[in-house]
């Protein structure tokens, strides 16, 4: 702080009078704004040399173009402090998400489109690529870190089983489809091109964090905006960026619009897994709860995308990687997910039965979860051979447990811990609970259990909504 002070009082002659963060970002990084009577500007605190030099250089090769990005006012002798024009607070997406689809946002999302060319093509002329962090260009092994990022940090956690060798087949196949889309003349790829990293200023958009950018395909920032997962643009509105974008692009260069439109669509699937990945570590690793309640809008998409509703037919992208279409498909029927995302302040009570041996299940509200009940010291109708074939839903699994009375008097536990902590978490208006019954194979007492519980609830407290869940079923009721 004392650095950024030292800066500022060089700039404009004197210390700054206020010092405010400016919060939102999803780097380490850290932003301030800093403020006198004679100017404010934007100080940033970076924690990565490199990663600094890379947005100071394509800043200042962008300034010199006439391209829409803040000018850098001064920087620290170690580089590891700076700071930049301040743009001010209308940020693009935070317009869209508090007014809606006005006309007004949609000329600047739009506006914004139809500047990408420019800064694609005109901005990588002359740019010294080697500067661009963590490395030059988009290449193969960026391309498997995404896709891992996909499979380590959502698929896997998700509990879908899959045969990993088939996918990998499927996802090494992909991967050499996406590089091969590469230009025969240098591209700069923003990477994190979207709603969020559009700040408007004077009625124009200007462009923020591009720290990231390198030389890569024409298609990547195209499917990152307009399929961007947070905003759920309508398709017609889809349309108009996309045709603005590609009459600016047959400015500067020459393309097949109907190749253009095939790639694109690699792209807009990849950008999608590649953002799943990052809401599975955010929210599921991280627990930010902000990131998991977006992952159900994100699998609504996907599941569009893959039946040809979003970016047009599907069928050869299918036919081309037909495993991991089909994990996908999987992925986007996995109970619990289509609901997580409510707001309506009603209490939702999740109550789940499951496996042990295939883990807790996860908390998709990223509120942390709630009651694991363990069921495994209860008689189990498993080892019986009449029952192998049968579950906790059934009339003699049902009468084999209720029989000694073991199960009665445990769920009469249950019910005295869950009972005030739902009425509690009602009169706080709070919105999400979840309780989870495990046994060994997640099929006699845990789905008993659950099935006894969900129903008490629902008649006990109508207020309440109650999701019942037999994950190892995969069986998804709403009392």
């Amino acid at each position: 702080m004392q650095v950024l002070s030292s800066l500022y009082r060089s700039l404009y002659g004197q210390a700054p009078e206020v010092m405010v963060p400016i919060t939102g970002s999803a780097s380490n990084r850290s932003y301030y704004r800093l403020s006198s009577s004679s100017g404010s500007c934007v100080g940033v605190v970076g924690l990565d040399r490199a990663e600094n030099h890379a947005f100071l250089t394509i800043a200042g090769h962008f300034r010199s173009k006439g391209i829409n990005v803040p000018e850098i006012l001064a920087v620290s002798d170690d580089g590891m402090r700076y700071l930049q024009e301040d743009l001010g607070t209308d940020v693009l997406y935070d317009m869209y998400a508090r007014t809606g689809m006005t006309k007004e946002t949609e000329a600047l999302l739009c506006s914004a489109m139809a500047a990408l060319p420019r800064m694609q093509v005109e901005g990588a002329d002359g740019l010294d690529f080697s500067v661009c962090y963590p490395q030059p260009e988009f290449d193969r092994r960026m391309v498997m870190f995404d896709l891992n990022y996909f499979k380590y940090c959502f698929l896997k956690p998700s509990g879908l089983e899959f045969n990993e060798v088939l996918l990998q087949d499927d996802l090494e196949r992909f991967a050499d489809d996406l590089l091969s889309c590469s230009s025969d003349f240098p591209v700069f790829l923003y990477r994190d091109f979207n709603p969020r990293n559009v700040m408007v200023r004077d009625g124009q958009p200007w462009f923020i964090d591009f720290q990231g950018g390198r030389k890569g395909p024409l298609h990547y920032d195209v499917a990152s905006f307009i399929w961007h997962a947070r905003s759920g643009f309508t398709p017609d509105v889809r349309e108009k960026m996309l045709q603005l974008y590609l009459d600016a692009l047959s400015v500067h260069v020459e393309y097949d619009r109907d190749d253009f439109m095939e790639k694109l669509k690699l792209f807009v699937l990849f950008r999608t897994l590649q953002v799943l990945g990052a809401y599975g570590f955010r929210g599921w690793v991280e627990q930010k709860a902000n990131f998991v309640v977006s992952i159900p809008q994100t699998l609504k998409s996907l599941a569009a995308l893959l039946k040809g509703e979003s970016c047009g037919d599907f069928l050869a992208v299918r036919t081309r990687y037909p495993y991991m279409c089909r994990i996908l498909d999987d992925m986007t029927r996995i109970p619990g997910f289509e609901r997580s995302g409510s707001d309506d302040g009603c209490l939702n009570v999740t109550v789940t039965s499951f496996s042990f041996k295939k883990g807790i299940p996860r908390d998709p509200s990223g509120n942390g979860g709630g009651y694991v009940f363990d069921c495994r010291s209860i008689h189990n109708p498993g080892r019986y051979q009449q029952y192998k074939q049968l579950t906790g839903m059934d009339e003699p699994v049902i009468r084999f447990l209720e029989e000694d009375g073991e199960i009665v008097e445990f769920l009469s536990h249950v019910y005295g811990v869950v009972d005030p902590h739902v009425e509690t978490y009602s009169s706080r208006g709070f919105t999400s609970l979840m309780v989870n019954f495990g046994c060994t194979g997640g099929q006699h007492r845990s789905v008993y259990c659950a099935e006894h519980l969900a129903s008490h609830l629902a008649t006990k407290y109508p207020s309440v909504r109650v999701r019942l869940i037999h994950r190892e079923q995969g069986k998804d009721i709403v009392l």
